[in-house]
């Protein structure tokens, strides 16, 4: 994700972006954390359906898609909207935390239902951290 990030850089230092000064390394970590969340629901949701978890399954296919979404949304520079990159940004973050909570009542029957728990968890944890990093950055009202 490097070049990503090299791309990102250049795309972003201009000065009437409204994210020009946002930390890339944080940026990256949260698009990482994302791509993983993203990785871990597929993966089972797709297990979910053979074993007849079917709300589980549906909670991690929505789960993926909102988080493809999000950082489909990070990568397009030109587009940022602080108002709504933070609306988005929670909206993840509520999809994250339903998942994880569906998974973790099967997470000690199913390996993949606690990983995928796990990588909610920590795609969590990184945008909230963006957020704050976010809300600083916005203009005082």
């Amino acid at each position: 994700m490097n070049t990503t990030m090299d791309m990102m850089k250049g795309a972003m230092s201009a000065s009437d972006m409204p994210m020009k000064d946002m930390d890339m390394s944080m940026m990256q970590e949260c698009m990482e954390a994302l791509s993983a969340c993203m990785q871990a629901c597929v993966m089972c949701a797709d297990a979910d359906a053979g074993e007849g978890l079917g709300r589980c399954g549906a909670m991690c296919a929505n789960c993926a898609d909102v988080c493809d979404t999000m950082m489909r949304m990070m990568l397009r520079t030109t587009g940022y909207d602080m108002q709504v990159m933070m609306s988005m940004m929670e909206t993840c973050i509520t999809m994250c935390r339903a998942c994880s909570a569906e998974c973790m009542m099967h997470a000690d029957m199913h390996e993949h239902c606690r990983m995928c728990a796990m990588a909610c968890d920590q795609a969590v944890m990184a945008m909230e951290k963006m957020m704050g990093a976010m809300r600083e950055m916005m203009p005082a009202s």
